[in-house]
């Protein structure tokens, strides 16, 4: 499939203006530019046992010619770039493909690379619930500094008593990608979602976990300002209590905070 870029409407519209009261002017496809046609081959994500080989299952590509008005395979002009995945280091790897259109602009696709421990069955995928009185923000109330419940913050926002939904879905094993690694703070405490709507007031990120419950966090990122957590430490699942429990550092640690949170389903 061809991609065609117009050149702006207003502009596009001035030029064909011009030629209707120029009969020496001709609306041409020169306006017009064609970008790169990619497609992955194989899966997008793809899962890799650490300590085995990645084969790269490569990408293809075509692009319209506009002097001949054929559209021509350009898979050998594919540069390949991004991460060099390393199979005997668990972790997330982007590695992309980009190709330049008729008039040099790039197209380009992404393929994520997880290599993971196929040994680890533990399973913290669900939903939970943070607990508003175990869980606790550092920060001030009437003027005193000190480390508070979630719930005392909660009441003096008036956009919820209870954060729930902070889900971990499983991309792979010992792979979890996580709604709000905040456990709700800025969403539900401060009202993001009801204010702005959406989920910008939301950590997202992936974490590791291991067979034990030990937790690492991989990445994360907000969208309200685009940066990420400092760092989550003494993380961990208890698979019996059904709990997740961990420190988290935001901002330079301008931001921290307990969390508990409550697997309900």
């Amino acid at each position: 499939m061809k991609k065609i870029y117009l050149f702006g409407l207003l502009a596009l519209g001035m030029l064909a203006f011009s030629s209707c009261n120029d009969g020496n002017d001709e609306l041409t496809d020169s306006r017009l530019t064609y970008y790169a046609d990619l497609h992955l081959q194989g899966d997008e994500f793809m899962i890799v046992p650490i300590g085995t080989s990645f084969v790269d299952p490569g990408c293809t590509g075509t692009l319209y010619d506009k002097a001949s008005g054929d559209i021509k395979d350009i898979s050998s002009q594919i540069v390949v770039g991004g991460d060099e995945v390393d199979p005997n280091t668990m972790g997330f790897y982007y590695v992309t493909y980009s190709a330049a259109g008729s008039d040099g602009y790039m197209s380009s696709v992404t393929r994520t690379v997880c290599v993971c421990d196929p040994t680890v069955t533990l399973d913290i995928s669900g939903s939970y619930d943070t607990d508003m009185t175990e869980s606790t923000y550092y920060g001030k109330v009437n003027g005193v500094l000190d480390w508070y419940p979630f719930a005392v913050f909660a009441a003096g926002n008036g956009y919820t008593t209870q954060c729930t939904g902070i889900t971990f879905t499983q991309l792979a094993p010992g792979f979890f990608a996580a709604s709000d690694l905040l456990g709700g703070w800025y969403d539900q405490v401060r009202g993001f979602g009801v204010q702005y709507g959406g989920n910008i007031g939301c950590m997202t990120g992936y974490v590791s976990v291991d067979n034990d419950g030990n937790i690492e966090l991989i990445s994360s990122v907000i969208g309200a300002w685009g940066d990420s957590l400092d760092y989550i430490e003494d993380a961990k699942f208890d698979p019996e209590a059904g709990t997740m429990s961990y420190f988290a550092s935001y901002a330079e640690g301008a931001v921290v905070m307990n969390l508990l949170l409550h697997k309900v389903q």
